[in-house]
């Protein structure tokens, strides 16, 4: 295929009219090879996408209640239970579920956990259906275009947006409409 390796692709597989390209600017994947007729363990027992079935609310509630004394931010960027997951993705998640993201997993009521699978799935998919070589695909009302801003504010009610480091990564949250 006509196809330029661009700065952070780390590997790429070619094939007559297609490739498939390993790009991980900031170095946190993997790419790991099996040679086997038989799915390896690590393939099977491996995190669910957030768009399978295998990522249902048992799944969340089980992972939530494992990490109770974490904060949810922290929670949501845990790659073994997000997978794929990213800070600005987590700030959107807690945003559209309306939860403040220092509070603690074991804190969220059943009506917090609903809101934050069915936003988690919605931040997922429609990224995975939009998103293009940067954010600006992404619809106006996403906080993602607010959240770096100074003085940025909430796409909902234009409160000004509250900016802290919560579980290690900086995070910015509405404070009107994340209690």
């Amino acid at each position: 295929p006509d196809f330029r390796l661009q700065k952070h692709d780390h590997l790429a597989l070619y094939q007559r009219e297609r490739a498939l390209v390993f790009t991980d600017a900031r170095q946190f994947g993997r790419v790991q090879f099996h040679h086997g007729k038989i799915a390896p363990a690590w393939w099977e027992n491996g995190v669910p996408e957030i768009v399978s079935g295998k990522f249902n609310r048992a799944f969340l509630d089980r992972f939530l209640d494992r990490h109770r004394k974490a904060t949810i931010k922290a929670v949501i960027l845990m790659q073994s239970g997000f997978s794929g997951i990213g800070n600005w993705m987590a700030d959107e998640i807690l945003w559209r579920a309306k939860i403040l993201p220092s509070k603690l997993a074991g804190k969220l009521s059943a009506g917090e956990r609903d809101e934050l699978f069915r936003a988690t799935r919605f931040v997922a998919r429609e990224s995975l259906r939009i998103i293009g070589p940067d954010d600006s695909t992404l619809p106006r009302t996403w906080l993602i275009h607010e959240r770096w801003r100074a003085g940025g504010k909430c796409p909902r009610h234009k409160t000004v947006l509250r900016r802290a480091t919560i579980g290690g990564r900086t995070t910015a949250w509405c404070p009107k409409c994340q209690r």
